[in-house]
């Protein structure tokens, strides 16, 4: 398993509207497994193999490169960052974080807390507070001289490393990155087994999904797909507190066949073929309704005439947070029945 490429995409920062480093990694990873690679207009990369015929099947895997983060909406005179966040945070997860300010001259390191008293001086009121995710600053420890250094529309990721713990993978903005993972590792797994396929291929790592599912729409209307398939992290709340019926799905279950979210809900006969794939295969799967939230895979059903499309989503624990968790056993079943997938068409 190719853990250094999901580390580097992990760790490389990208928020909603600045995905430019984790494109140019992936650009030089894709090379040699696409007959074309290009970035349309809104900064999406699309790579695409050919397929057989004059007018073969179109599939659109849909993979967003884009993770949640904030931009830069003020900078005071004492030099505190003040942030705006793209995408959805919990604020309760904020506190005392280590970030990652990028900038156009260079990246400094800070810490993010929110407005208020240390413990020591506050009330017991003031401990019962939770802020909003506005009320949070960024310290870059340089004082005054951050307001030379840092500009309004600069960007702030969280900055953790990727870590494995036995059969878990454990970093920041594993949503979603490990579908960028996996659109370079399921062509890499057909060329390994020498297999082929008859439709044309295009995996496009879409910008902005985590602000509307911005880049998989433009990219459906470019294209319009036949079959379009949203690859992306769901939740996996089998944690202690939650209630058994809302864990979504379980780490360690296999992949999960993604039937409904707010977005969308996918087609019937797709998932009965990604079944039937899966147990011909014996490749482990779980149906999986989300009860709020989307995903690409509804831009690439809406868009243009419509297209088929279903979601094929990993299992993580303590989404949207800097330590996602996930079981490297579910992203191998992923791989392995996108692979099928693709090869059957």
């Amino acid at each position: 398993m190719n853990i250094d490429l999901l580390k580097r995409l992990c760790e490389t920062p990208g928020v909603p509207g600045h995905e430019h480093r984790v494109r140019d990694l992936i650009a030089a990873e894709a090379a040699d497994l696409f007959d074309t690679i290009e970035t349309d207009v809104m900064g999406s990369l699309v790579c695409t193999r050919k397929g057989e015929g004059d007018d073969p099947e179109r599939i659109v895997l849909a993979c967003h490169m884009d993770e949640i983060g904030f931009l830069v909406n003020y900078v005071s005179d004492k030099g505190f960052i003040h942030v705006s966040p793209v995408g959805g945070f919990d604020p309760r997860n904020l506190f005392s974080r280590r970030v990652l300010v990028c900038t156009d001259e260079g990246d400094y390191r800070g810490i993010m807390n929110a407005e208020g008293k240390p413990i020591h001086i506050s009330s017991p009121e003031d401990r019962k507070k939770v802020p909003e995710a506005t009320d949070f600053f960024v310290d870059i420890g340089l004082g005054a001289a951050a307001k030379e250094k840092v500009r309004v529309g600069d960007f702030v990721v969280m900055d953790e490393p990727l870590v494995e713990m036995g059969d878990r993978i454990v970093s920041k903005a594993l949503d979603n990155r490990i579908a960028c993972w996996l659109g370079l590792e399921v062509v890499r797994k057909l060329l390994a087994d020498g297999r082929s396929h008859k439709c044309q291929l295009t995996v496009a790592f879409t910008v902005q999904e985590e602000v509307g599912l911005r880049g998989a729409r433009t990219v459906a209307h470019d294209i319009r797909p036949h079959i379009g398939i949203g690859i992306d992290t769901t939740l996996a709340c089998d944690t202690p507190g939650v209630p058994e019926r809302d864990k979504t799905t379980e780490l360690g279950a296999g992949f999960g066949l993604h039937m409904k979210d707010s977005s969308f809900i996918s087609d019937r006969e797709l998932v009965r073929e990604f079944e039937a794939l899966a147990k011909a295969n014996d490749i482990p799967w779980q149906r999986t309704i989300l009860a709020a939230g989307g995903q690409d895979g509804a831009a690439l059903q809406q868009a243009a005439a419509g297209a088929r499309a279903i979601g094929i989503v990993v299992g993580t624990r303590y989404i949207h947070t800097v330590c996602e968790m996930i079981d490297r056993r579910d992203l191998l079943a992923a791989r392995d029945i996108l692979a099928a997938f693709v090869a059957r068409h």
